[in-house]
């Protein structure tokens, strides 16, 4: 499980509880990348990382999610790699699902969906964002997607070995979402739960961002 983390000292303790409370039936292995938090989630990750229950890394100065989940991807030894947002509006409980078509041997690649799941109502406008990025996904790679922006994306490291990511912040989802469709893997989706955080909770992402995103799928189409 990878863990990215940027100023989430309320709640990436209870996130890494959960992590390890989930029954996978599989040897896990935690790696939390700490984005040069402000806000002490360091210290609590240094607390967490002397039970052994993680590893943990930090990065020097804020370079962006994109970062923090690159640097987990170099530090992870495991056959199947899975992104954890520090929040808690992912469910840990969702992994038997994500996992299962990786283990079945159904696709390499699973995302999970929070448009085809119980979820808490989003921001009209999140919404309409992230529709229209997925819509252009859809258009520009030839796939059926309905959550490209989703932070449960899970693969297998031999797929992950075949992309380089380069992207550190936002645009960190397209790319690797562009380049894994680039490597003619298939996508698989599986419905989640999905709790969205309001603003004053620490909700991180604007409308604004949608321009990365955008700019990134289309950079990845075009070049080669």
């Amino acid at each position: 499980m990878l863990i990215p983390c940027y100023n989430e000292r309320a709640t990436i303790e209870e996130i890494v509880r959960r992590v390890h409370a989930v029954d996978t039936g599989l040897e896990v292995e935690v790696i939390v990348v700490d984005d040069a938090s402000t806000d002490g989630s360091r210290e609590v990750i240094r607390r967490l990382e002397q039970d052994a229950k993680i590893k943990a890394f930090y990065l020097p100065r804020n370079q962006g999610k994109g970062a923090a989940v690159q640097r987990a991807l170099r530090e992870a030894s495991g056959d199947i790699l899975l992104i954890q947002d520090a929040d808690l509006e992912y469910d840990p409980e969702d992994y038997p699902k994500l996992l299962r078509p990786i283990l079945t041997g159904r696709s390499k690649v699973v995302y999970g969906s929070r448009f085809i799941g119980e979820h808490k109502a989003m921001y009209f406008w999140h919404s309409v964002g992230n529709r229209l990025v997925t819509l252009l996904t859809n258009i520009l790679y030839d796939t059926t997607l309905t959550d490209m922006e989703t932070c449960y994306k899970v693969a297998t490291a031999d797929v992950m070995r075949q992309i380089t990511l380069t992207s550190p912040r936002w645009g960190f989802d397209p790319e690797m979402t562009a380049k894994i469709l680039r490597t003619r893997n298939r996508i698989y989706e599986v419905p989640i739960s999905y709790t969205g955080r309001e603003f004053h909770e620490g909700k991180k992402i604007s409308w604004r961002d949608a321009f990365v995103v955008m700019a990134t799928l289309i950079r990845c189409r075009v070049l080669r």
